[in-house]
């Protein structure tokens, strides 16, 4: 017989346990593609945001790394070269550039690309939904059931804040450059101001304030009106939270009801139309109300301060934040129901 090495006890362990650890190392492999792997090394690349046409009519600088610089957001490059389409992993589409036989949409979507349609406008203001079904798979707008939600504004914590309310040496006032008879909003004024003087600015009134000019010239009343173009769900605008909020007075609302306000500010920040039986019993509210009842409209101030979201560079940013929950591969069938809902 012939004398062999793997005869010998301690040399077939040996060997036994190298085969036992070269197969788990197969097995990982197997189990675990390599990173190198083009699925991977796609998934550690930068997401790619390209707007098809930018909201607004003034553009502002909007460079691959903006989001970084301006809101610490990482692995998000914004463009609106559209002949980076072919790279894109998102394409936004705003709907106040969506013009019926006038769009110039990509002819095709490539594969794992998504589309989002975006909109600040509620459902009154938002015109020839239906030739858009089956295009979008995401939605971006202040509603809170969007796939991206996009307030006007919000009110973030802060402990140190104190609160300050600006002298007054008015009742009410409202700016408004919009004005149609037909609105609720007319209706209400119209018969509130039986009762008590409203101070209006706007283009409606031939009194247009400058942009340095609005908030200080608000801030010098007690009670604003903040009185939405239309009423839906979810549309809270600048209204209440730069024209209201942030400039130190009081916000008497006409929108959606009471417990929607209730979602995004306290109770007790904010007067609503409808809290009242009649608007004279509004008018006689405002006007009989003692200093120390006043001052408590303002107790959020010691707990919040108010944010603006007006820069389209920071909400399509949040696109970046919100796609690694956002569900993929589906189609809006019927997007003018969904946003009438």
């Amino acid at each position: 017989l012939r004398w062999s090495p793997w005869g010998r006890p301690g040399v077939k362990a040996l060997v036994t346990a190298g085969v036992f650890v070269t197969t788990l190392w197969n097995l990982r492999i197997f189990l675990n593609p390599s990173k190198g792997s083009g699925e991977d090394s796609k998934h550690r690349e930068p997401l790619v945001i390209l707007v098809w046409e930018w909201p607004s009519k003034q553009v502002p600088t909007v460079n691959r790394d903006v989001c970084h610089e301006l809101y610490s957001i990482t692995g998000c490059q914004l463009t609106t070269e559209r002949q980076l389409l072919h790279r894109a992993d998102v394409v936004v589409f705003p709907h106040s550039r969506l013009q019926p036989g006038q769009d110039k949409l990509p002819k095709e979507r490539l594969p794992g690309q998504n589309w989002v349609w975006v909109s600040l406008e509620s459902p009154s203001n938002t015109r020839a939904l239906a030739a858009w079904n089956k295009t979008f798979n995401w939605v971006m707008t202040y509603r809170q059931d969007s796939d991206i939600f996009i307030p006007y504004g919000k009110l973030v914590p802060n402990r140190s804040a104190t609160v300050n309310i600006p002298a007054k040496t008015n009742l009410v006032s409202w700016v408004i450059s919009n004005y149609h008879r037909t609105q609720k909003r007319a209706e209400v004024y119209k018969n509130l101001s039986r009762y008590l003087h409203v101070n209006i600015y706007g283009k409606a009134n031939n009194k247009p304030l400058c942009k340095d000019c609005l908030l200080s010239t608000i801030s010098k009343s007690k009670f604003y009106l903040a009185f939405e173009n239309s009423i839906h769900r979810d549309y809270i605008t600048e209204k209440l939270w730069r024209n209201s909020l942030l400039a130190g007075t009081v916000p008497v609302v006409l929108g959606p009801p009471r417990a929607n306000y209730e979602q995004f500010v306290p109770a007790d920040s904010f007067i609503h139309v409808n809290d009242f039986g009649s608007l004279e019993e509004l008018a006689t509210f405002l006007k009989t109300m003692n200093s120390s009842r006043y001052r408590q409209f303002f107790a959020w101030q010691r707990r919040f301060s108010v944010k603006l979201y007006t820069d389209w560079r920071e909400r399509i940013c949040a696109i970046c934040t919100a796609y690694p929950r956002l569900p993929h591969g589906r189609l809006y069938p019927d997007l003018q129901s969904w946003f009438n809902s």
